[in-house]
């Protein structure tokens, strides 16, 4: 096979793979949440304040941390440094930004 046919291929079975584990887990969600209904207990809010607070938190200190990730590609490192700096740095970042989400719901009663 040439290589064009295996990327189609892999292009294919990625998205196959991915619409079936998110079919899997509404389906799932959905089973669960009709059993609770049938023994009478309530459904969890979907959504609430707190987790969009999350959220946001971990995608603003991803974004940060990208943007601070981007000097190590102007630094003369091996490829492999690099790479471990450059991860390392979004992966903080995204953490930090989920802690600092965490005290601000704390403090504003989230």
């Amino acid at each position: 096979m040439n290589t064009i046919t295996q990327e189609v291929i892999f292009g294919v079975v990625f998205f196959l793979l991915i619409t079936t584990v998110i079919f899997i887990i509404a389906r799932y969600t959905y089973l669960i949440r009709k059993a609770m209904a049938e023994n009478g207990l309530q459904t969890p809010k979907a959504i609430t304040k707190g987790r969009l607070l999350h959220f946001g938190g971990i995608l603003i200190g991803l974004g940060i941390g990208l943007m601070v990730s981007s000097i190590f590609t102007m630094l003369d490192l091996t490829e492999t440094t690099a790479d471990l700096l450059i991860w390392g740095t979004i992966v903080l970042f995204g953490g930090l930004g989920l802690i600092v989400a965490n005290f601000l719901g704390d403090k504003f009663g989230n």
